[in-house]
């Protein structure tokens, strides 16, 4: 089973096959990455009918990094919206980068969770005191609004 938000109310069912199920879940449950990966690939296979090509999938990803930067940048830089393009949920975008992330992960056979976790140790092993050894990164002061 999947769970899903309904457009209309914003409640989140179990959805299998096509059609909801009056079970809901907690919008605030946590899960894990293996568990996500799971949801996302039985969302494919259900909704999506089967994943699109690796190739694909890249380009699909750097639309959607390209969609977080356009917001960063207006949100956090020095560009601004134009009145008829009014801000996005900054939220929603990442969920969109992670979701497609999760399925080139999932076509391609890599668990998410132990790459993270090889990850983190390769940059801890690596990194330890290099940052904290960098001029640059000293810690910055900050006021109400943002960095000073």
């Amino acid at each position: 089973m999947l769970p899903f938000k309904c457009t209309d109310t914003g409640e989140q069912h179990l959805h299998t096959k096509g059609s909801p199920i009056k079970e809901t879940i907690s919008p605030m449950a946590p899960i894990t990455i293996k568990a996500y990966q799971e949801m996302v690939d039985q969302w494919v296979n259900t909704h999506g009918v089967r994943y699109f090509s690796e190739m694909t999938n890249l380009a699909i990803l750097m639309e959607e990094l390209g969609e977080v930067a356009r917001l960063m940048a207006r949100t956090y830089g020095e560009q601004s919206y134009r009145p008829d393009a009014p801000p996005q949920n900054l939220a929603d975008e990442l969920a969109d980068v992670m979701f497609v992330l999760t399925c080139l992960a999932n076509q391609t056979g890599v668990d998410l969770t132990d790459a993270s976790m090889q990850n983190l140790d390769k940059k801890t092993r690596r990194d330890s005191t290099r940052h904290w050894d960098n001029p640059k990164l000293t810690p910055m002061l900050h006021k109400k609004d943002g960095p000073i």
